[in-house]
């Protein structure tokens, strides 16, 4: 580790203790190999976390917004719109970022040949597609050959590998988008969801993230992962005042079997995630970090307990 890594993991056992000693042991983190991994996960988690907050401060060329270019890339292709004040254009890569996912080997085929529509001379961008769903869903289904073509693996990311492509089936891609289009409203203007979220009296930043992540219930096939993590990168990049006051565990199956682990000591408990998301809350205070992080620790941790791995995506 890093010496500030090494100050994080100090920090963080500090934080372990603080909790135990006000809410009482954690049977799953009882041995000390266990307690070792559980803290190089969040701080693996950590060291995620802040490589988004690196490349939002880095130079980033704008090739990276070129789907017809080998460095696209959605997630730095929403902060290069999002400096350009072109927000519309950042919430929506951030969308099809969330969606598709990064395939191990792949990488963002799907996103780049669908957004630039298999090498056309325009974009599926926000205004067009948000103007014209029928059209896209149509696309979709004409282009499915090409957007598959090429030799070797090929997909969704591994959040997203059970998603489809059609363009006219219910659960397919064009269901999705047609769905997030509806949420969005009928300005068809991503930023006023968001504005409206941040501009509500009791504003806080958790608050917001709460009403929208409901809300977002609309979008089909977009369940508790695909909304906290879309949600929580909207955060992070900067494009509204939103962060997640909780670790979201109802719908979770990863996190939930972690903090289960956890805190009972059984990953197959039977204690309501209400009560686990409120424990866990405690704890990220004693720990002070992220519920992102957090959340993204208890899901990695619960697969290998007790030998560190580094799990990607």
């Amino acid at each position: 580790m890093k010496r500030r890594e090494e100050e994080l993991a100090r920090r963080l056992d500090n934080g372990l203790t603080s909790f135990e000693h006000r809410a009482g042991s954690l049977p799953g983190i009882r041995s000390s190999v266990s307690r070792q991994v559980f803290i190089e996960q969040i701080v693996e988690s950590d060291r995620r976390a802040r490589f988004v907050q690196r490349i939002v401060e880095a130079e980033l060329s704008d090739s990276r917004t070129d789907p017809r270019s080998d460095c696209f890339d959605p997630l730095r292709a929403s902060i290069i719109f999002h400096r350009n004040n072109k927000d519309e254009d950042a919430l929506w890569m951030l969308f099809l970022f969330v969606h598709f996912g990064k395939h191990r080997v792949a990488g963002w085929r799907y996103v780049s040949r669908i957004y630039g529509k298999l090498g056309a001379a325009d974009n599926w961008d926000w205004r067009g597609v948000s103007e014209n769903v029928a059209g896209f869903r149509k696309w979709l289904d004409e282009n499915l050959d090409g957007i598959r073509a090429g030799e070797g693996p090929q997909g969704f990311g591994n959040h997203r590998k059970y998603e489809s492509l059609s363009g006219t089936s219910t659960n397919g891609t064009g269901a999705v988008v047609e769905s997030y289009v509806d949420w969005v409203g009928p300005t068809k203007l991503q930023a006023s969801r968001f504005i409206s979220a941040v501009s509500e009296p009791l504003h806080t930043a958790q608050n917001s993230f709460e009403s929208l992540y409901r809300s977002m219930e609309f979008v089909h096939r977009f369940g508790r992962t695909a909304r906290f993590d879309y949600l929580a990168m909207v955060g992070k990049i900067g494009l509204a005042d939103i962060r997640p006051g909780r670790a979201y565990l109802v719908g979770s199956t990863g996190p939930l079997r972690g903090a289960r682990l956890l805190i009972d000591g059984i990953a197959d408990s039977e204690t309501s995630p209400l009560v686990l998301d409120e424990q866990i809350v405690g704890l990220q205070e004693d720990m002070d970090v992220g519920f992102d992080v957090l959340e993204d620790a208890l899901c990695n941790w619960q697969k290998s307990p007790t030998e560190f791995k580094p799990f990607r995506g």
